[in-house]
């Protein structure tokens, strides 16, 4: 990766400048475009706006004093990450009511997987919608219209992509064996790189790609697989289903380098969330939480509160104190307190590959509080984790 190419995506994703001349780093007086593509790990009310499905109270509660249709007490990481670089949360593609979508847009929707395909919302769906939104601002940008995204900011768009989960969660929920869902694996992932390359056609040349968490660590999997103390790793999480996240992630990492190969011209960043959520439940008292294999929000009590029959937000479900801190939110998605040692992590880049200058850009933003660290209200030791999975 060339120096220019570096620069430009470091523009794009942290919204700094890299002066030749000057090393100190300035922020962006533009924020950045940026195109999402997902599912509940970083839906912002996709799946509420779309089907009108209700996603209640006390959703919402941790920073927006009511539901947005995230399924999270508070933000996301990809909220976390917007704030970071000094651009608005990103409005839901389906939400029309209120939306300018001037800096970019969120095509995430609770649920999407990447198959099957041309079902609402898969991947190829999200892609599709990008596609009619790309076409529509340039009729519309041509017909005089004023504060859309034009061609030059879709081309240097940062496209962010987490998405996979969902395929392996629902294979296992249909009872595939652990073989018949590890030989779904490369399906799942042409699918992901049939969407960049789309996107790369279209101009897209700056790429942000998440892995997939540890599945078997979600409260509602230990909940509804049965499972023995031999199918449990040291740490309590379910070892076939984190198996299966793993050979997924490894996988998604050699697409990656697979499409650099193809597309030189394009910037393919691959970010390892399985690692910082991972160790986040392994080591939860070190970050100041409590029973991290139980969710704050939910029914049914200790160990892992979680009753699909009243799920947070339903009518029997109980909340935890706000005092205390749970690593997950509502026995699938985390809390915004884990969402933002998430983000924080990210942005140290010490899980992103390839590493580059833009590694070491990073970690001056962070020791210079240029990233203001308001954002992220979690104690100095803490770096935390979010979670997808079905939603």
């Amino acid at each position: 990766m060339n120096f220019s190419t570096v620069n430009n995506f470091i523009a794009i994703f942290i919204c700094i400048f890299l002066s030749l001349s000057n090393p100190v780093h300035s922020l962006c007086k533009n924020p950045p475009i940026i195109f999402n593509f997902g599912d509940s790990n970083s839906d912002t009310g996709g799946l509420v706006a779309g089907l009108g499905l209700p996603i209640n109270f006390p959703n919402g509660r941790a920073f927006f004093s009511s539901s947005t249709g995230r399924l999270c007490d508070g933000r996301l990481i990809v909220d976390f990450l917007c704030q970071s670089i000094n651009t608005s949360l990103l409005n839901p593609y389906l939400d029309s009511l209120g939306s300018t979508f001037s800096n970019g847009a969120n095509f995430a929707v609770a649920g999407s997987a990447t198959l099957p395909k041309y079902v609402a919302f898969s991947l190829n769906i999200q892609v599709l919608q990008f596609l009619h939104f790309k076409n529509r601002s340039a009729e519309l940008v041509a017909a005089g219209f004023r504060h859309l995204i034009g061609d030059a900011s879709f081309r240097d768009a940062l496209y962010m992509m987490d998405i996979g989960q969902n395929d392996l969660a629902g294979s296992f929920a249909k009872n595939l064996s652990y073989v018949r869902v590890v030989k779904k694996i490369p399906i799942i992932l042409q699918e992901i790189k049939i969407a960049i390359k789309e996107i790369y056609t279209q101009g897209g040349r700056k790429f942000w790609v998440h892995n997939t968490g540890p599945l078997g660590c979600l409260p509602q999997k230990l909940t509804q697989v049965k499972h023995t103390s031999n199918d449990l790793d040291p740490f309590g999480c379910i070892s076939s289903y984190n198996a299966v996240a793993k050979l997924f992630n490894g996988g998604l990492r050699h697409l990656c380098q697979e499409l650099r190969s193809e597309i030189k011209d394009a910037t393919i960043v691959y970010v390892d969330i399985y690692a910082i959520k991972y160790d986040l439940i392994a080591n939860s008292s070190k970050y100041g939480f409590s029973s991290p294999l139980m969710a704050c929000c939910g029914s049914g009590g200790p160990p892992y509160n979680y009753d699909s029959r009243a799920t947070c937000g339903q009518p029997g479900c109980q909340v935890c104190d706000r005092k205390l801190q749970f690593v997950s939110w509502d026995g699938v998605h985390y809390t915004e307190a884990a969402n933002a040692i998430v983000a924080s992590k990210i942005l140290s880049t010490d899980y992103t590959t390839p590493q580059n200058s833009l590694s070491r850009c990073l970690r001056w933003i962070l020791a210079t509080n240029l990233v203001e660290l308001s954002l992220f209200p979690v104690r100095a030791s803490a770096t935390i984790t979010v979670v997808l999975a079905e939603a």
